[in-house]
C-alpha cells in the first residue's frame, strides 16, 4: 500500500506538471511546439503509469488466484518491480523460488519490460551470471496485451520447456543439445538446491 500511495503522488505531480507547462507555453504562444514535442512524452508517461496502476490493483485483488506468482511493487517507484516464482513441478527447478527483477521503460505496454533473474538459474536461455533472459515475448515477439503477471506466466513455462538452440548459457545448452538429459538435470537440480530453496538450519 505504501508503494501505491507514493507512486499516487508522483502520477499527480506530473498531471500538475502537464497542466503547468501547457499554459506556460500557450502563454508564450508556443502551443503548437508544446503539443509536437511535450505533449507526446507526457501522455506515454501518464498511460504507462495508469496502465501499471491498473495492474497493481489487480495483483492486490487477485493475490490467491495464482499460488507460484508473487508479484511486489517498490515502494518508491512504479517503474520497478520484483517477483517470486515458484519452480514447475517435474522440472528440475522443482522446490525452487526464484526472484525476478523487473525494470519497465516509460513507454510500457508500447514496450517490453527488462526482466532478469536475480536468482541463479541453471537454463540454457538465462545468463548465469547476469540474469538475462532470452525469450521472444520480451522482445520482437512482445504485444501491449501481455502484462507482468503473464510474463511471469511465460518465463515459468520457459523453465518448463527450455529451448536449447537459442542459448545465453552455452553449458547448459550443450548439454541438451547433445542429448544429456541426465547431467542437465543433475546441475540445474544442484544449482535450485544452492541458490532457490531454504537453507537448513
Amino acid at each position: 500500500m505504501k508503494g501505491w500511495n507514493t507512486s499516487l503522488v508522483g502520477f499527480l505531480k506530473t498531471c500538475r506538471r502537464a497542466a503547468y507547462l501547457y499554459i506556460k507555453q500557450r502563454e508564450k504562444g508556443m502551443e503548437t511546439l508544446y503539443k509536437a514535442t511535450i505533449l507526446p512524452h507526457l501522455v506515454l508517461h501518464l498511460a504507462s503509469r495508469a496502465r501499471l496502476f491498473k495492474e497493481y490493483k489487480e495483483v492486490q485483488r487477485e493475490k490467491s488466484a495464482d499460488p507460484d506468482i508473487q508479484l511486489i511493487c517498490d515502494d518508491s517507484n512504479i517503474f520497478k518491480w520484483t517477483a517470486l516464482i515458484k519452480g514447475p513441478s517435474e522440472t528440475p527447478y522443482e522446490g525452487g523460488v526464484f526472484q525476478l527483477a523487473f525494470a519497465i521503460p516509460e513507454q510500457y505496454p508500447l514496450l517490453p519490460p527488462q526482466v532478469r533473474f536475480l536468482t541463479k538459474i541453471f537454463h540454457p536461455n538465462v545468463h548465469f551470471k547476469t540474469g538475462e533472459i532470452c525469450l521472444d515475448i520480451l522482445k520482437n515477439a512482445w504485444s501491449p496485451a501481455w502484462t507482468l503477471q503473464s510474463v511471469c506466466r511465460a518465463i515459468i513455462a520457459l523453465m518448463a520447456h527450455p529451448e536449447p538452440d537459442s542459448p545465453l548459457n552455452c553449458d547448459s545448452g550443450n548439454l541438451l543439445r547433445s542429448g544429456d538429459i541426465r547431467g542437465f538435470q543433475s546441475m540445474a537440480k544442484m544449482y535450485t538446491k544452492l541458490a532457490a530453496m531454504p537453507k537448513k538450519s
